[in-house]
């Protein structure tokens, strides 16, 4: 049995082991597949396991491929294979849930504490001689911000929403959460669920946690950003297409949002010309939140766990039963 996988250097750089794959068949890794449908068909070649991450299989490639029976997905989200094609092709996807969970959340408040301290700025002053040039003990460059009382405001209250709640309330933040699906198991003195609208009006900040949905693409967009308090901050650990780049850009060089911390934007690799790069008090990391080692290690073993499954006939993790 012939694997390929289609884009394998951003899960493991050289630091993880393909070894457990390659045990089920002949394995073929390739860091990066060009996004042309030829290219990628010419990648997969005869395999009938395929791996991608985002290396896209939409339908004109799945239709070119016809002995592939399982396609595993890198990630969580799903969104570049054709699943209902896929399905009608009786090719099984699986993906990959709830390994990065804590470190999203530990990431979501390296990006909070990040806005409130300003710990890179301030390292980089001091490196630049501007504590030796002081005349007192100690100097900040920008304000400084206690979170203790302020009220955090999720959208969207999965298992990374829920885990950035909880590392948020040991904090002293009082939470408001707004979600499909009200869980009461999790209300209490500090933590409430309520409706968007006043998830805006309410929030010191907001941060992002919920699925890129027709009905969730663009939720950060200026009319929404007019119910906010003056000077909201906002983080995005989540799907750039949360956001409508521009209604933000203008927000932050306003002053009516007074920082964002984002960690995904709407296309990437990012593009040269994206606003957000000209924008006030804007802190943007490279897609990361999911990347540390143990979490990356958590994803190769599900991946291989939905391998196994697959071959003794009780898939897991499929995304398009």
């Amino acid at each position: 049995m012939d694997i390929v996988v289609l884009d394998g250097y951003t899960l493991n750089p050289g630091d993880l082991s393909w070894n457990a794959i390659s045990e089920y068949g002949n394995l073929k890794v390739y860091d990066r597949t060009p996004y042309d449908t030829k290219k990628i068909i010419e990648a997969i070649g005869n395999a009938q396991i395929v791996y991608t991450n985002k290396t896209p299989l939409p339908k004109a490639v799945l239709e070119n491929v016809p002995w592939v029976k399982f396609i595993g997905v890198l990630a969580t989200g799903y969104n570049v294979v054709d699943v209902e094609v896929a399905k009608q092709l009786g090719i099984t996807v699986t993906n990959v849930p709830a390994y990065s969970t804590q470190s999203v959340a530990q990431f979501t408040m390296a990006l909070l504490l990040e806005m409130c301290h300003h710990v890179g700025n301030h390292s980089n002053a001091v490196f630049n001689g501007d504590w030796v040039k002081s005349e007192d003990f100690c100097f900040w460059n920008s304000p400084l911000i206690e979170l203790h009382g302020k009220t955090l405001g999720i959208i969207g209250f999965g298992q990374i929403g829920q885990a950035v709640a909880k590392v948020a309330q040991a904090f002293g933040l009082n939470i408001l959460v707004n979600t499909r699906t009200v869980k009461p198991d999790f209300e209490s003195d500090t933590l409430q669920f309520t409706d968007l609208d006043t998830l805006f009006k309410k929030s010191d900040i907001i941060s992002l946690h919920c699925p890129l949905f027709e009905s969730t693409k663009g939720i950060i967009n200026s009319s929404n950003i007019e119910k906010m308090k003056d000077g909201v901050k906002i983080i995005n650990t989540a799907r750039g297409g949360l956001i409508v780049e521009k209604d933000l850009v203008k927000a932050l060089n306003s002053g009516k949002v007074s920082g964002a911390a984002l960690d995904v934007v709407s296309a990437e690799p990012m593009a040269k010309n994206n606003a957000l790069l000209k924008a006030k008090n804007c802190i943007i990391t490279p897609h990361i939140a999911w990347a540390p080692k143990e979490a990356r290690a958590r994803l190769m073993q599900t991946t291989v766990n939905n391998l196994e499954a697959f071959l003794n006939g009780k898939p897991i993790n499929v995304v398009n039963l």
